[in-house]
């Protein structure tokens, strides 16, 4: 028998053998599910992972874990002087986690639809925060930042900073044209920017200045703005930051003393150069957990703006670079979700994810890098890390927002492929029907 046949012969007994199995399992009879099972799976395709992404949960609750655990470390020897308690700032650490977690709780139920529609009432109210604190606020360090509701602090220029960028991709939205063909549609955000940003030096407060600054500076270019336009603002930014470090003092002396830490050590270069000690002992895998030295009143602010030298020096090289990953799939996926949103023609949703994005990134940016000495210091917060209620408040804020987003971008997906069903559901039944009554005839 030649080889041709024989392969003949033996697709033929396969394909014989297949529709035997076939036909035999057609014939078994399969029990159903109990209705709990039914049930169970109903409620998992309603509110499962298919309805948002929990990889956000994830990442925010580690990020607060690891904050607390570093707070704890870093903030006893202070606590213990100042409070004769070494776990007051863990409570209250733990009591701000908290409250963020509860007003997570309720920001959720909020719709995208309610910041876009309420979001220039939110600007004034965040202009109204700017000047309360000047008249009323506290002064810590000769800065009045802060208004105080009993035992709980606000620092104005947090909530200012999440009501502007919503103000921002609104305002996109509706004059988008105008930014991308004429100079009066980019100068419009950029004026009031202005008002924030001098209300804001009169606390002074030059750091939240430079984000705000930065984010809206990123947000209009994605946004299509012309690049000469850019030149011109980035030129006209950069003199203007330069003249107010230069005409202060304090502000200064702060970048002299970046710029050779070493040259006054005990005086302007102190901080640096003890946060510097503390990368420097952090080596490859740190010292260990609560083994810093320079935890012990040699950093100031160990807990707060420099809570990242003492997490250097604990854990080394490795820790670092796991809050550096952890911040960058944050910002990955917040920059991400904004494209997707702009994609499925959301502009509000997918600007503001863009802002949350660019925010998030240049304050951890700074943040570490004041640590390490590669930016002059600026008193910014790491995003979800740091001791600071009103911080950590608004960044989960923010964090809430991209799950609302991405939750109402995969509802109004899921929407649409239930509709495109029914429909071609309807579609089949009725051309069963119409064959039907046409055997009938």
């Amino acid at each position: 028998m030649s080889l041709a046949k024989t392969m003949t012969l033996a697709r033929t007994a396969t394909l014989e053998t297949t529709q035997a199995i076939a036909k035999t399992l057609t014939q078994v009879t399969i029990p159903p599910l109990p209705e709990w099972i039914n049930r169970l799976m109903a409620r998992s395709n309603q509110y499962g992972a298919s309805v948002f992404d929990r990889s956000f949960v994830v990442l925010g609750l580690t990020m607060y874990m690891l904050g607390l655990v570093m707070v704890a470390s870093s903030s006893i020897p202070v606590a213990e002087r100042l409070f004769n308690n070494p776990f007051h700032f863990v409570i209250r650490h733990g009591i701000y986690i908290g409250l963020s977690l509860a007003i997570a709780g309720v920001a959720l139920q909020v719709p995208m639809a309610w910041w876009h529609k309420n979001s220039s009432y939110l600007l004034g109210f965040a202009i109204v925060l700017l000047i309360t604190v000047l008249l009323i606020g506290r002064s810590v360090n000769g800065s009045t930042r802060w208004i105080s509701f009993g035992p709980i602090t606000l620092q104005a220029a947090e909530p200012a900073k999440l009501f502007f960028f919503c103000y921002l991709s609104a305002y996109l939205v509706r004059r988008r044209e105008q930014v991308m063909e004429n100079i009066r549609g980019f100068i419009k955000p950029l004026i009031v920017f202005g008002v924030m940003a001098i209300l804001l030096l009169l606390q002074p407060d030059l750091g939240t200045v430079i984000v705000m600054f930065v984010t809206t500076f990123g947000l209009l270019f994605l946004a299509g703005a012309k690049l000469w336009q850019f030149i011109c603002v980035a030129l006209v930014g950069a003199t203007s930051l330069g003249l107010l470090a230069y005409f202060e003092p304090y502000r200064w002396r702060r970048v002299t003393s970046f710029l050779d830490p070493w040259q006054d050590p005990f005086g302007s270069g102190y901080q640096l150069t003890q946060s510097l000690m503390a990368y420097g002992r952090g080596e490859f895998l740190g010292q260990g957990l609560g083994n810093s030295i320079q935890k012990l009143e040699y950093l100031p602010e160990a807990h707060t703006d420099f809570v990242m030298a003492v997490l250097a020096e604990e854990f080394g090289f490795v820790g670092i670079s796991v809050v550096l990953l952890l911040s960058m799939t944050l910002v990955y996926k917040a920059l991400i979700l904004g494209r997707y949103a702009l994609a499925k023609e959301k502009y509000f949703e997918g600007f503001l994810a863009y802002a949350i994005g660019i925010w998030m990134c240049f304050q951890a940016a700074v943040n570490i890098g004041a640590s390490a000495g590669i930016v002059p210091t600026k008193g910014l917060t790491m995003p979800l890390i740091s001791y600071g209620g009103s911080s950590m408040i608004v960044m989960t804020l923010a964090l809430v927002l991209l799950i609302r987003i991405d939750h109402e971008i995969r509802l109004q997906s899921i929407q649409a492929t239930s509709s495109k069903r029914t429909k071609n559901a309807v579609v089949k039944s009725s051309s069963i029907e119409s064959t039907n009554e046409s055997d009938n005839k």
